[in-house]
């Protein structure tokens, strides 16, 4: 205990009043401090929808209007826009939005039926109206911005982006074409929605697959050209386009693999290793030792198929991936030597 005549000198004497200051001062910053906030889990985006309507659009292409049960308003969305669809089998999937973007009502995608995919058509196909169906969305990685003029170039099931593209060019009195190619007019789906006027159609059974020059004549300068099917098509468009026209494109299809290397992928839960040839992607390798690995656009831009990298070095990555301890195995390759991913 401090002795009451030595307490009071303390009091009186100026480095003792400073030092009280400070601490009070300090006390009190403490008390004004946020309080800790507790841990927030991740918002689920998912939005749960049914099956309103589905309809035959051409060959092996059916449509289908996705709505809330309840009859609520969707989050909006602008031509190029995609939803991922959850299935139940645990596949995920890009489907473009190929409706109004003015209903905001419901949603439509159409799905073309591949036997020889990865399931994920077959699994389309098989809903019917009343079915529950998962979404998250929409996203846009194919934007489609205000310009003048506009080539547009599509490929069979590749209508379904460019669809609203084109109904919203011609809606604003922009100057804009399409081609529109297929095997038989019967595979293409939509035919009957395109304004009418502008639109050539170039099918495989009424003159053989069009050429380069076939799919955009001469652009005049500054036109937009928005192109979207298989991957020779795209191919074509691009090595065709002038240097004064802008090229926007989606692919249905992974891109083909240019200058690859071949390297070793260890998944480190079975201790398999597996060589990746040159010429094929980790994610292609990996399917044929575990065809449950999850993947979806195969693209690069989607992020399903990112998966932990464990050691190694991954050099050639996609512009969205850039994950330091993760990869995208559907693009991101390592340019040789090996990598041991958490599969």
């Amino acid at each position: 205990m401090i002795p009451p005549d030595l307490r009071g000198r303390r009091e009186r004497d100026p480095f003792w009043v400073a030092v009280n200051a400070a601490f009070n001062g300090i006390q009190r910053f403490r008390s004004l401090r946020a309080p800790a906030l507790p841990a927030v889990s991740p918002v689920d985006r998912t939005m749960r929808l049914t099956v309103l309507e589905v309809r035959r659009e051409a060959d092996d292409v059916v449509s289908l209007r996705l709505g809330a049960a309840d009859g609520r308003v969707l989050p909006g969305w602008q031509p190029g826009g995609h939803l991922d669809v959850l299935l139940p089998s645990g596949r995920r999937r890009q489907y473009s939005l190929c409706g109004d973007p003015a209903d905001r009502r419901a949603y439509r995608i159409a799905v073309r039926r591949l036997p020889e995919g990865g399931g994920g058509s077959v699994e389309m196909h098989e809903l019917r109206e009343g079915d529950a169906v998962a979404v998250q969305g929409p996203r846009n990685a194919f934007p489609f911005l205000a310009h003048e003029r506009y080539a547009f170039v599509a490929g069979g099931i590749g209508i379904t982006p460019i669809l609203p593209m084109v109904t919203a060019a011609d809606r604003f009195g922009a100057d804009w074409s399409l081609v529109y190619t297929g095997r038989t007019r019967a595979s293409l789906p939509f035919l009957d929605e395109l304004p009418a006027g502008r639109v050539t159609v170039r099918t495989d059974d009424e003159g053989g697959a069009p050429s380069a020059a076939d799919l955009l004549g001469d652009v005049p300068d500054g036109t937009a050209v928005y192109c979207c099917g298989p991957a020779p098509m795209i191919d074509a468009v691009r090595a065709s386009v002038g240097l004064d026209a802008t090229l926007h494109y989606e692919r249905f299809a992974p891109p083909p693999i240019v200058g690859g290397r071949p390297f070793e992928v260890e998944l480190r839960r079975s201790g398999r290793v597996l060589p990746v040839p040159a010429d094929r992607s980790a994610l292609d390798v990996i399917r044929d030792a575990l065809p449950d690995v999850a993947y979806s656009c195969r693209q690069g831009f989607c992020g399903t198929c990112r998966t932990g990298v464990l050691s190694g070095a991954v050099h050639d990555r996609a512009p969205s991936d850039q994950g330091d301890d993760s990869m995208l195995v559907c693009v991101s390759r390592a340019t040789g030597g090996r990598i041991t991913l958490d599969l």
